[in-house]
């Protein structure tokens, strides 16, 4: 996809995966079907009667270690790394069945859900596809944490990490217009330090971690390494960035920079473009991207997340 698809597009035959969840350690099995044009993506509990939750903003429940999605008390758990896939490979509508609260962990990256729409293909639909397209800057701060998303031609993520030892600082910039979703963003794998496992057990998270689907952090670096990327953590940040702000429920036209922030801060920003409508328009796929500049924050110091700040 060197240039994003000016129609919507779907998976061109169903797809299904089963695993366990990362922080329940529930078994699922989950399928994806083909949705017609303009249905987006809507997530469906089999277990639950085929109780339907629309993935947006307005569905995200309380944010902490994944972003999960509850609507009248019927929750749907860890659906960054499904929802980035989707958005990375331009795939605007699919339902996805699970018979469980949590999806798959996998390998604790996008990867399986590239590697699985290649294989079956993805069809393009009569209808053109509309992006969120940013007029002004929208910001979130807390702290030493920050995001905020500015107009921009294409989608372009700017992201900096700094953690404990040993990851340190780390700092990627995305172009999601080039063809690289793919082969440099879906492949990278949550983490986390193998020092708070006891403590992230103890408070109902991690069953379901295993070092098939998590980088096990020690004190001098992977314990079940090696990495795929030298900067494999900061990589996977933006996988979960990019599925998070899928919430808004389009396809964001514009630079998003985040310094430090987590799942919680992607998906306030989401709340606050949906409150904001001044700050955005519909708008369809423009044919050519050209570059723009976009205003950026002054960049301030400090540490934030820690513990299985991968996920």
């Amino acid at each position: 996809m060197a240039q994003l698809a000016h129609l919507e597009q779907t998976i061109a035959a169903p797809l299904e995966f089963s695993g366990v969840g990362l922080h329940s350690g529930a078994p699922v099995t989950m399928r994806l079907l083909p949705a017609a044009a303009g249905s987006g993506i809507v997530f469906r509990r089999t277990d639950l009667d085929n109780f339907e939750i629309p993935a947006t903003g307005r569905n995200v429940a309380k944010v902490s270690y994944a972003t999960s999605l509850m609507r009248q008390g019927v929750l749907i758990s860890t659906t960054e790394h499904l929802l980035s896939a989707f958005i990375g490979m331009g795939v605007d509508n699919v339902i996805v069945e699970l018979d469980n609260l949590e999806l798959p962990i996998l390998d604790g990256s996008a990867l399986p859900y590239v590697e699985a729409f290649q294989r079956v293909g993805i069809r393009e639909q009569r209808r053109r596809r509309e992006t969120l397209r940013i007029l002004h800057p929208v910001e979130v701060r807390e702290g030493d944490k920050f995001i905020g998303v500015y107009p921009g031609s294409g989608y372009r993520v700017s992201y900096t990490i700094d953690f404990p030892a040993p990851i340190g600082r780390q700092e990627a910039r995305v172009d999601l217009a080039a063809e690289m979703y793919g082969s440099e963003i879906a492949p990278a794998r949550t983490f986390g330090y193998k020092a708070d496992e006891r403590k992230l057990r103890d408070m109902g998270l991690i069953r379901g971690a295993s070092s098939e689907s998590t980088i096990v952090l020690g004190p001098n670096g992977p314990e079940n390494g090696p990495l795929r990327f030298p900067d494999e953590y900061v990589r996977h940040k933006v996988l979960d960035l990019i599925g998070d702000l899928a919430l808004a429920g389009r396809r964001l036209e514009g630079h998003v920079v985040a310094m430090r922030a987590g799942h919680a801060m992607h998906t306030a920003l989401v709340a606050r473009l949906i409150k904001d409508r001044s700050a955005w328009e519909l708008a369809h796929v423009p044919v050519t991207p050209e570059p723009a500049t976009e205003r950026q924050p002054q960049e301030d110091s400090g540490v934030a997340e820690a513990a299985l700040a991968g996920a």
